[in-house]
């Protein structure tokens, strides 16, 4: 199994963090690598999300776990390489928030597949922290 793992802080309150993940539809604004998305159902576990990278087909998501308020997890299969996304989020000291994103990709490609999905993680975190910020 492959993993990486990356998370930045912020002074941001957690809600505003859950609340632009929970609004699915809107993920295009702080996550520059998404064409298109839709979310069947609510943003609960078992649903799933429809996500079309730019110049690519569409991929599946389904939430495999959920936490109100404090982390959602993902999981594809892309080729027969299953790729799981955990998104967390951590009150830490001084009244700050660390946002993680840990992925495990496990199957042929892994490595290969794992870095890929996760090379943008670092900016798209970085951009979800602002977003939540202004709204």
């Amino acid at each position: 199994m492959w993993t990486v793992e990356h998370g930045a802080e912020s002074t941001i309150e957690p809600d505003a963090v859950w609340r632009a993940w929970a609004d699915v539809e809107r993920w295009p604004e702080w996550n520059g690598d998404i064409a298109e998305i839709r979310l069947q159902g609510e943003f609960a576990g078992g649903s799933t999300i429809t996500m079309t990278p730019f110049g690519q087909e569409p991929v599946e998501l389904r939430i495999t776990e959920l936490v109100a308020g404090e982390r959602f997890v993902d999981e594809a299969d892309l080729g027969g390489t299953i790729v799981r996304t955990d998104h967390r989020i951590e009150r830490i000291a001084g009244g700050r928030t660390r946002v993680v994103y840990t992925l495990s990709a496990s199957g042929p490609a892994e490595e290969e597949v794992g870095a890929a999905v996760s090379d943008d993680f670092p900016e798209t975190i970085a951009r979800l922290l602002g977003y939540a910020a202004s709204h």
